[in-house]
């Protein structure tokens, strides 16, 4: 006997996005396919408020803006509507529509790590994250050690790699004259092992 798995129904943007704005929980779009998206550590918030407390000071009386969490990313190219954990964009944000809550042009894109979603924050996503046009850094940030990644695009288009371990080491966001301190990123984070 031939199993079958069952279609899904899959959504148009627009139906997704009428689901979106009165959903009491967050999902993921993807050329039809809406994916849930799971609650959040409390490592992972005091992470995510540390970097978008230290971007949005330095940020301040500048024609950038810094979001945390709720901003959703719309990457035409691909079909993916997602929120990553930190936005930045510089300049004027470009929004898909009236509703002025789907970024169209991020400068900077943050993801901090989890067990569920590390693979998928490095292959896929980030893979649909550089058709963006506007996008310079891209940066994952793991909540079980200290360690982050850094992508920064070349004016060739390239992506060069780097990462930072140390708790005085700082990750130089130059496409928006910013820079964080590892130290700063894990505040109030205790490892349950120091080896990293």
């Amino acid at each position: 006997m031939l199993l079958v798995k069952p279609q899904t129904r899959l959504m148009t943007p627009a139906e997704y996005l009428s689901m979106e704005r009165v959903s009491e929980f967050r999902h993921e779009y993807v050329r039809g396919e809406v994916t849930d998206m799971t609650g959040a550590s409390r490592e992972h918030n005091l992470i995510v408020g540390n970097i978008y407390a230290s971007l949005h000071g330095q940020l301040r009386k500048r024609s950038c803006e810094v979001y945390a969490t709720d901003m959703r990313v719309k990457v035409s190219a691909t079909g993916l509507y997602t929120y990553p954990d930190v936005v930045v964009v510089c300049g004027s944000p470009q929004l898909e529509d009236e509703h002025f809550d789907t970024l169209l042009n991020p400068t900077v894109l943050i993801e901090v790590l989890s067990a569920s979603t590390e693979d998928y924050d490095r292959g896929k996503k980030f893979a649909r994250y550089r058709r963006l046009e506007s996008l310079c850094d891209y940066l994952l940030v793991a909540q079980d050690r200290m360690h982050v990644e850094q992508y920064t695009r070349q004016p060739d288009g390239a992506w060069r790699f780097s990462e930072a371990e140390q708790p005085e080491a700082k990750v130089v966001l130059a496409s928006i004259d910013c820079e964080l301190v590892l130290d700063e990123i894990y505040e109030k984070i205790r490892f349950e092992s120091r080896d990293q």
